[in-house]
């Protein structure tokens, strides 16, 4: 927060001070409360174009990030909006020409023989379970027959494997009823990813219309906001403005950081894939390990599913176990190279404590907990709890959480 911002909040609740105690202590807070629950409440009406608004926040920043980095190369403003949005337009558009289809196909493809890939898994667990017959003790579910003929009879609802991959992508109990259609459900929707790429791609055009529209007139835009100030709305652009810019900062960073992380994980995945003998499933597997690297630590073991299944039953154990090596490497270049360059120290926080922010984001917000979570701790614990310096330097602690 800047100098002047801040002190003409204070200029501003100084008028609670000519009101008797303890009511000039509690009116300025009771006042807050209620601008940030007028907030949320519009948010919580507006929760049906979320993805709309989060998606033209997204392009927004990248676009403006990318104007000012052109500026010591290109002076005439309008004319790098034009070119950082021509960029993206293109990459945009290249990737649904050449990739989509290819991703598309090699999704319902997985989906198709899904049940074929789990059920090699399970002779493999049968195998070893015959092989090391205390494995069938500490793991009472995996024990079994490895004949091939009890195998096939196998559904979803009786595989070892099916089962393991419920309680790791908290799908439900398996015993449940109802539960063994979680995870089919989950296929079906994935398998369906044509229609659900049709059903987002108008908030895509959309955001990218919003935001070009946006960073073209951000100094209007600006000014316009700014002007607030001077209105009877004073006291609620003050309390909220320097807070959602803070945060917007903060989420800005951490997508951009996400976004690069995302894209070199998905060349890295996709060299180590082509070189496994996998190519003819690049596609899909790149583009799972892209989004997937959206999501802190639990991303990990969710792009490994498919990888590893499809290594298994294209190529055998031993590319399988070469697979998760590959991907053992990408996670630590990621962790101990990319990260640490790329985030730097602001986002620096212990893998724990992600965990705990994943699970808890996760049960009460589904994917956008675990999208949002960890930005959102990462500004609540780094900035808007912590006390700001009068002389505008910021917060009077370090703004990473360093656990």
């Amino acid at each position: 927060m800047t100098t002047t911002s801040w002190v003409t909040m204070q200029q501003n609740n100084s008028l609670f001070h000519s009101l008797p105690q303890p009511w000039n202590q509690i009116l300025p807070h009771v006042a807050a409360l209620m601008v940030w629950g007028m907030l949320f409440g519009v948010i919580y009406l507006l929760r049906s174009f979320f993805l709309l608004l989060f998606l033209t926040f997204v392009f927004s920043y990248i676009q403006a990030q990318s104007v000012n980095r052109l500026a010591p190369y290109i002076k005439n403003r309008i004319l790098r909006v034009l070119l950082v949005a021509l960029v993206i337009l293109s990459v945009i558009t290249a990737a649904g020409i050449f990739l989509v289809p290819k991703v598309k196909k090699q999704t319902e493809v997985f989906v198709s023989q899904f049940t074929t890939y789990l059920t090699r898994v399970d002779q493999e667990i049968f195998t070893l379970t015959a092989r090391y017959p205390l494995l069938g003790e500490i793991f009472p579910e995996i024990s079994g027959t490895s004949s091939d003929e009890e195998t096939e009879k196998r559904t979803l609802k009786h595989s070892p494997t099916a089962t393991m991959l419920q309680q790791l992508l908290r799908l439900g109990d398996a015993d449940a009823p109802g539960g063994p259609q979680n995870l089919s459900h989950v296929l079906g929707t994935l398998g369906n990813i044509g229609g659900k790429i049709a059903s987002v791609a108008s908030a895509f055009l959309l955001s990218l219309l919003f935001s070009f529209l946006i960073v073209l007139d951000l100094a209007n835009l600006g000014t316009s906001v700014h002007s607030l100030e001077s209105t009877k709305l004073r006291f609620i652009y003050q309390s909220v403005t320097p807070n959602i810019r803070d945060f917007s900062l903060v989420l800005g960073k951490a997508l951009e950081a996400q976004l690069i992380i995302a894209i070199i994980n998905s060349i890295l995945t996709a060299v180590g894939i082509s070189l496994l003998g996998l190519g003819e499933h690049l596609a899909f597997l790149s583009m799972i390990v892209f989004f997937c690297s959206f999501f802190p630590v639990i991303g990990v073991f969710i792009s490994s599913i498919p990888i590893c299944l499809i290594a298994l039953q294209t190529q055998g154990l031993q590319t399988m176990l070469l697979a998760i090596l590959l991907i053992i490497i990408i996670h630590l270049i990621e962790g101990y190279i990319l990260n640490p360059r790329i985030y730097g120290s602001y986002m620096r926080i212990n893998s724990v404590i992600i965990l705990f922010i994943l699970t808890i984001g996760g049960k009460l917000f589904g994917v956008w907990g675990l999208i949002l979570g960890v930005p959102v701790c990462t500004y609540v614990f780094g900035h808007a709890i912590r006390f700001r310096d009068t002389d505008g330097q910021g917060s009077t602690g370090s703004p990473a959480i360093d656990a």
